[in-house]
């Protein structure tokens, strides 16, 4: 096997002189570090080494069992089906380590430990991933939360992120996914641009206004799709980034396609309510070998707590 598809360049198939009694249990902290990531150097700063050690204690790993454990894709470097097994059995000797910690700490309750990387969409991670992860990391001060955002679909192969939260319906993938919530998006405007511009009476007149969106040409999930909801509009301000298009909004560039949570917080007026309400999922998905990860469970947990409690900003009826 060539080094683009084996971390070290060697073929851990090549099983002369395996002896499992002599595998080294540490090995699998690092295995469990980049399949969490899906990038040696993720890992390897998370592990406090360099990439070349992490490598080399993988490689170690596969010669001691036999088999290959990780394999290079688009997305980075994702556990195979013997890799995924492995991994299971690394996870309970780790939740094993953390709950002998705890014991002699004295905590009355076993506090999470390790690291949960969430993937969400910009505004949303922001606004409801942000808090609901502060929320686990004040139970639980042994609990390491990353945060990676960007709007995207769920990819087939899966790399990078304990659980992701994703707009749209999931396409066939390895992932296990559920509906977290719906949210809303309408037409948002500033006082100051109704003023220069005057107010859409109805859908149709939106073509005499400019509009502020996502990037047609760069936009990687399908449900957002202007044409879907508005058709025969095209925006005059673009961005991939929906802050951006907030601050555009406000600012007076054009009528924004917001999500309601967002607008109603930067004192948007909305147009067209009845007219142009948008109603779209967002799809909370794991990784099928981190769904028995206790953390990975609480912050599921954290996640459809903090929905349900804010669900009048997704929705709101007016």
């Amino acid at each position: 096997m060539n080094s683009r598809s084996h971390p070290a360049g060697t073929d851990p198939a090549d099983t002369r002189g395996r002896d499992p009694r002599r595998l080294r249990a540490d090995d699998l902290r690092y295995l469990l570090a980049v399949a969490r990531t899906g990038r040696l150097v993720a890992a390897a700063d998370a592990l406090g080494v360099d990439h070349t050690t992490v490598s080399r204690r993988i490689t170690a790993l596969e010669r001691g069992l036999g088999v290959r454990l990780m394999e290079r894709g688009t997305e980075g470097w994702a556990l195979t089906d013997a890799g995924k097994a492995v991994s299971e059995g690394a996870r309970a000797i780790e939740d094993a380590l953390d709950q002998v910690v705890d014991a002699v700490s004295g905590q009355d309750a076993p506090s999470l430990r390790g690291t949960v990387r969430v993937s969400a969409p910009d505004g949303f991670g922001t606004v409801f991933a942000t808090p609901a992860l502060a929320r686990v990391r004040r139970r639980h001060p042994g609990l390491q939360a990353e945060l990676i955002t960007a709007t995207r679909q769920l990819t087939l192969h899966p790399a990078g992120f304990d659980l992701a939260l994703a707009i749209g319906r999931p396409p066939r993938s390895r992932l296990v996914t559920e509906h977290l919530t719906d949210y809303a998006l309408g037409l948002y405007a500033a006082d100051e641009y109704l003023a220069r511009h005057g107010s859409p009476r109805t859908p149709a007149e939106l073509r005499d206004h400019a509009l502020v969106f996502y990037i047609e040409s760069m936009l990687q999930v399908g449900d957002l799709d202007i044409e879907r909801h508005l058709p025969g509009v095209t925006p005059a301000f673009s961005s991939t980034n929906v802050f951006a298009q907030v601050e555009a909004t406000r600012v007076g560039a054009g009528i924004g396609v917001l999500p309601a949570f967002l607008a109603e917080r930067a004192g948007l007026r909305r147009l067209l309510a009845e007219e142009v309400d948008i109603r779209l999922p967002i799809v909370l998905a794991v990784r099928r070998e981190a769904v028995t990860r206790p953390a990975v469970r609480a912050v599921r947990d954290a996640l459809h707590r903090e929905v349900a409690e804010r669900a009048d900003e997704l929705l709101p009826t007016t």
